[in-house]
């Protein structure tokens, strides 16, 4: 089974690109925005190259695939240590370059009523910086943590990236 990503080329009709749950969307179609919904312990992860317009959105769920080895070969980005690696891949391979990148992240909430057992929005947050530490990589913007859940758009013309909740649009690059 292939899994939940998908990467786009220019075309005419493409606007806008919904990246679902465990799900990844990359695109150089600059007329593009990438969006995701319902950011609770999940975290989206977006990387854009002004030059190129090329960018890319990752809605992962779980910090480590070891956590489910069955459903990490079928959806991969389902988990931050497969999904982050795959989603700069795909932009490298439509031409981005990492030296250019400007990377986001939106997510990460606390917002399950677990009484603090799992953690999970947590534990995704630590794997992020763990893995753009590892790959000396810094974020331009995050909106992560709390208890609130998130949308967050991207859009590839000019790499103006969002975060709404609660109705309220807030720019996290530029800023």
């Amino acid at each position: 089974m292939e899994p939940a990503s998908t990467t786009q080329t220019a075309s005419a009709n493409s606007a806008r690109l919904v990246v679902g749950i465990a799900a990844m969307e990359v695109s150089d179609d600059p007329s593009a925005m990438l969006v995701t919904y319902a950011l609770g312990s999940c975290i989206a992860v977006t990387v854009y190259d002004p030059v190129t317009h090329i960018g890319g959105m990752l809605h992962l769920m779980l910090p480590q695939s070891s956590q489910s080895p069955e459903k990490a070969k079928t959806n991969p980005c389902m988990f931050a240590d497969l999904g982050i690696p795959m989603l700069f891949k795909s932009a490298y391979e439509l031409g981005a370059k990492k030296e250019r990148l400007v990377v986001a992240a939106a997510g990460g909430a606390e917002i399950l009523a677990d009484g603090g057992h799992f953690k999970i929005g947590s534990r995704n947050r630590t794997m992020l910086r763990k893995l753009f530490w590892k790959n000396n990589i810094l974020l331009a913007a995050e909106d992560t943590g709390g208890t609130q859940s998130r949308t967050m758009t991207l859009r590839l013309s000019d790499g103006y990236t969002a975060v709404k909740s609660k109705n309220e649009e807030r720019a996290l690059w530029p800023n």
